[in-house]
Parts: C-alpha cells; structure tokens; sequence
C-alpha cells in the first residue's frame, strides 16, 4: 500500500550548488523537510553520478535528476538506458520537435524511472517564443504550446511533465489527474525574487489549486536565514492548499 503523500512530499529542493561538499550540507539539513532532491546539470558534472547514491543514502527523500536530455532519439535512449541504473525517481527529457526522442527517453527508462517532459522553460515568456520564430499562435498562447508539447509527451509514455504552476490545472483537464504535472517557478509571497531569471512563477497555494504534483522550490528556501524553518513554511502553505483542493 502507498503511503499517503504528506504536504513536505510535494517539496522538491534543487541542490544547485558549487560542489559535492555545498550539495552534502544542504541535503543533509533538508533531509527530513523536503520529498526530493533535484540534481541538475551543475552538480552533475561537478560531482559526477556518484553523488546520486550519496544522496539516496542520507535520508527518504527521492532523487530527481534533472538533465534535460535533447539529443537524437538513439542517444537519448542509452542516456536514459544509464539513467534507469542509478535509482533516481524522476528524470527529464525536453518535448523538442517530435515525439521520437520521447518514445525513446521511455524505452530506455526500462520502467526505472519515471520521465517528465520538459515543455516550456518557466524562464522562458511569450517575447523569447516570438524570437525564436514560432508560429504567432503559440507565442500568443504559450497555454496552448505546453498543452500540445504535454499531449505529445504523454502519446510517448511519459509519466509526465514539467509545467509553469500557470498551466498545471489545463494539463490535469484535458490530459487526466494520473499525468503528472511538476511545477518550478514556486515563489512564496513572503520569499525573495531578487535577482531571478524566472518569469512565469506562482506561488505554492496557486500550483496545488491548479493541480500540481510537485512543487520545485529553490531559491526561497536556499536564500532563507534558516532554510529549514522555510521549508516548513513551504509545507504549511502546500497542506492549507491540499485541504481546500
């Protein structure tokens, strides 16, 4: 039988950090405040595949590794095929430009992991979709490009996506509850957006209302004087959501 999922569970803490020593003290403070540590590229290369079992080792919380992989579908399936080897709950996958690298992250992930979708980058807005030379439609309604980007992921297999907290709920409606829907971009009211490269961000109440199944929350927590007492703050904030969903 499945534990129930507890407010804290939601938490995904990235250990965007400098080095396997930074990565250690944080995860070892958190390890009981948050569901899962994210290691992402940073980390990756600094302190190599080794510092996933370090992690795993330290406490309960699952391991997201957050690689987005985008390369031709061949690759992408051995990448993954060596991913499904080293424990981690989650790992990504960007949508690109069809659903072949998908089926093939899927494949390779064995039944391992579970692989989420990388749609649109919360850094990303509807100016930077223009740019880049998308059809007007989708830079006008970046709802309807995370849609169809999440539509395709989940014809491929994915477990899910990863969304801004803004299309979460569209997500849940059209593409099911089970389709799950990981949200960045969370910036508590009271935390600090200083400096940030996030643009389409929501607080942690708004992406559980919408529907979200985990909360990837950084920089409030991280920056805080005592990061786990914001943490908890987190949690709370998730638990008052939950009882209202």
């Amino acid at each position: 039988m499945t534990p129930m999922k507890r407010p804290k569970d939601y938490i995904v803490f990235p250990l965007d950090l400098p080095n396997r020593e930074a990565a250690i003290a944080v995860a070892d403070l958190l390890k009981h405040s948050v569901g899962v540590f994210k290691i992402g590229l940073e980390l990756f290369i600094q302190a190599g595949p080794e510092m996933i079992g370090v992690i795993r080792e330290m406490g309960p919380a699952r391991i997201f590794l957050d690689l987005k992989l985008h390369d031709i579908p061949a690759t992408v399936e051995r990448a993954m095929r060596r991913i499904s080897a080293l424990g981690v709950r989650f790992a990504t996958v960007h949508c690109g430009e069809n659903t072949t690298m998908l089926e093939a992250a899927v494949a390779g992930s064995r039944g391992k992991v579970a692989v989420l979708g990388v749609t649109v980058l919360t850094s990303v807005d509807a100016a930077d979709i223009r740019r880049a030379g998308y059809q007007r439609a989708l830079s006008e309604n970046l709802d309807e490009m995370v849609l169809q980007r999440a539509s395709d992921a989940k014809n491929a297999g994915c477990a899910g996506v990863v969304c801004s907290g803004r299309e979460a709920s569209l997500i849940k409606s059209e593409l099911g509850p089970e389709f799950l829907a990981v949200t960045p971009g969370i910036r508590p009211q009271w935390g600090s957006g200083k400096g940030d490269d996030q643009r389409r961000v929501t607080t942690p109440a708004q992406a559980i209302a919408g529907g979200s199944d985990y909360l990837v929350v950084g920089r409030p927590i991280r920056d805080a004087a005592d990061p786990r007492i914001a943490a908890d703050k987190v949690a709370q904030e998730i638990g008052a959501a939950l009882q209202n969903r």
